[in-house]
C-alpha cells in the first residue's frame, strides 16, 4: 500500500492529520483498526490523515476517546477548535482556556455587550452581521454562537469566579438587532447584576480622558493569584502573562472602576435605556 508523506507545516489541517497517523502507528494501527474502534470508516480515517477532508467536532471526541486523551491538553477536539476558530485573534484561544477556571473575571468592553453577557439572539446577529460583510463563512458563524454558549456555560460552576465588569456607555447606546433583541439583552444584563458574584458598572460618556482604556480589556485571576491580560485591537490580539506587564493594567483597571458610575447609578442608566424597548 502506498503511504502518503505528510507535511504537517502546510496547514493546521494538516497537522491534526499527521498527529492522527503518529498515535496511530504509535500503537500499530492500521486506519482500519482505528476506524473501527472510533465508529468511522477507513475511507473516513485516510481522509482526513492526508487532509482530503476537515475533522469534525463528532471525528475529533472519538477519536480522543479512542486514545484516551478526553478532556486533555493534547485533545484532539482541542485541536479541532483551534482549527475552526482560525479566524479568531492569535492569543484569544489560549486566552479562553484559562477564562474557564478562573478565579476572578475582569472585563472592559467598548460598543457591544462583553461576550460573556451577550444572549443567544445578540450574539446571533453580531455572527450574522460578520457573514454578511463576507469576513467569516455559514459554518463559522455557526460555530462563533456556539462557541460563546460554551464559555457561558464553563462559568457555571459550584464555586463561580467572580466577575466584574466594566461597560462603555456605547455598549447600551448601541442598538443592535433593533429593540426586541436589545431589550432582552439589557434585561439579561439587569439579571447579571444581581447576581451575588457579579459588579457591573457603566464608564458614561463623560469621562473624557480619565477613561483608562481605549481598547477592550480582559483580566483573569488565576487560582494561584497570577493574573493573565487579554487585549484586542481590530486585527490582532495579545495574552500577555508576565507580571510586569499585566500589573499596570490591573491598575489601570482600578482606576476605571474608580471613575465608572456606581452599579446602582450603572442600573438605573440601563432601566432609562430600557425604556426605548419593548
Amino acid at each position: 500500500m502506498n503511504r502518503n508523506e505528510l507535511n504537517p507545516d502546510a496547514s493546521p489541517q494538516a497537522a491534526y492529520g499527521a498527529r492522527l497517523r503518529r498515535l496511530r502507528e504509535a500503537r500499530d494501527w492500521t486506519q482500519e483498526d482505528l476506524a473501527e474502534r472510533a465508529e468511522y470508516s477507513s475511507v473516513h480515517v485516510s481522509a482526513v490523515e492526508n487532509g482530503r477532508k476537515p475533522p469534525t467536532l463528532r471525528f475529533s471526541r472519538s477519536v480522543d476517546r479512542v486514545f484516551g486523551l478526553e478532556g486533555t491538553a493534547a485533545s484532539f477536539e482541542r485541536e479541532y477548535r483551534e482549527i475552526k476558530h482560525g479566524s479568531l485573534l492569535e492569543g484569544f484561544p489560549e486566552y479562553v482556556k484559562y477564562e474557564g477556571r478562573a478565579a476572578e473575571i475582569r472585563l472592559y468592553e467598548i460598543g457591544i455587550i462583553p461576550g460573556l453577557l451577550q444572549t443567544p439572539e445578540y450574539a446571533r446577529v453580531l455572527a450574522d452581521s460578520a457573514l454578511r460583510r463576507g469576513v467569516i463563512a455559514p459554518e463559522q458563524a455557526a460555530e462563533r454562537v456556539s462557541f460563546l454558549a460554551e464559555r457561558q456555560a464553563a462559568l457555571v460552576r459550584p464555586r463561580p469566579p467572580m466577575m466584574l465588569v466594566v461597560m462603555d456607555e456605547s455598549c447600551i447606546r448601541r442598538c443592535v438587532g433593533g429593540h426586541e433583541v436589545m431589550g432582552a439583552q439589557l434585561a439579561r444584563l439587569a439579571e447579571f447584576a444581581e447576581l451575588p458574584n457579579t459588579v457591573l458598572q457603566i464608564a458614561p460618556y463623560d469621562i473624557g480622558e480619565r477613561r483608562t482604556f481605549d481598547l477592550p480589556m480582559n483580566l483573569l485571576t488565576l487560582s494561584d493569584l497570577s493574573v493573565i491580560a487579554y487585549a484586542e485591537s481590530q486585527m490582532r490580539g495579545h495574552l500577555e502573562r508576565e507580571t510586569a506587564s499585566v500589573l499596570p493594567l490591573l491598575t489601570a483597571y482600578h482606576q476605571l472602576q474608580a471613575e465608572a458610575l456606581s452599579q446602582a447609578a450603572s442600573m438605573a442608566m440601563i432601566n432609562e435605556a430600557r425604556k426605548g424597548t419593548p
